[in-house]
């Protein structure tokens, strides 16, 4: 199986009310597959929003059984789903992407390189994983360590031949997103997809703008700053579309 659709999807997560947004996550992956699409994932910690002060009483084991609603999606409609988690481990909490893959066993990628300000709420991961699939190696990066150059090299190291940016980023973190990805597009010759949030995170306020920029660095596509939906790019035709939602 080789992917030709990925989508990066664009929600307003509700602070903490982890339900509301299991059920939100359904109603974007229900539109990425009415658009064929083969791999959808969502902005960083899109389950809990982003919220590190309360990640304590957030965080889940990764086989809660409130994520079998992906599997079973997962499975019938041979779709890859991946979500953003506050994950629990044996010896603290990580900002977790959970990877539902059609009648095969999760995967879990959890963010390497924290922010400085995230020390006091969460642990770093310690692996890289590729979503490999054919000829095609998928490699998850979630926001700060996204804009960092070691983690786009590394990925390149390992063969990464798509790179995805799940994040959480205010205003001013999308214009630095919008000069690091296009130079790190061409320079390693990897389409980068970029999934963020709209609406309030901890104490900043999510721009939304997810968008997909080609091996060159030519930007392809762009959402706005205030709709729920899809961002989808076709890794054969390289071409994009939108897909706005309407609640």
């Amino acid at each position: 199986m080789c992917f030709m659709k990925i989508a990066a999807a664009q929600i307003r997560p509700v602070k903490g009310a982890i339900k509301n947004n299991i059920e939100l996550h359904k109603k974007l992956i229900f539109l990425a597959i009415s658009q064929n699409v083969d791999f959808v994932f969502f902005p960083e910690l899109s389950i809990s929003s982003y919220e590190p002060q309360l990640a304590k009483n957030l965080a889940l084991d990764p086989d809660d059984d409130m994520f079998l609603c992906f599997q079973e999606i997962s499975n019938n409609f041979s779709i890859t789903i991946a979500i953003g988690v506050p994950t629990k481990s044996l010896t603290g909490i990580r900002i977790s992407m959970l990877i539902f893959n059609p009648k095969k066993p999760k995967s879990i990628y959890s963010k390497q390189l924290l922010h400085s300000d995230e020390f006091p709420f969460f642990e770093p991961g310690n692996e890289q994983i590729l979503i490999s699939y054919d000829n095609k190696n998928l490699c998850p990066a979630i926001c700060f360590e996204s804009l960092q150059k070691k983690h786009a090299e590394d990925a390149h190291l390992l063969g990464a031949d798509i790179y995805l940016a799940s994040v959480a980023k205010s205003n001013q973190g999308i214009e630095k997103a919008n000069l690091h990805y296009p130079f790190i597009a061409k320079k390693y010759n990897m389409p980068i997809i970029m999934a963020n949030c709209i609406g309030n995170c901890d104490n900043f306020e999510c721009v939304g703008k997810s968008s997909v920029w080609s091996e060159n660095g030519t930007l392809l596509g762009q959402l706005n700053s205030k709709s729920e939906g899809l961002i989808v790019f076709d890794s054969v035709t390289n071409k994009v579309s939108e897909h706005t939602m309407f609640v």
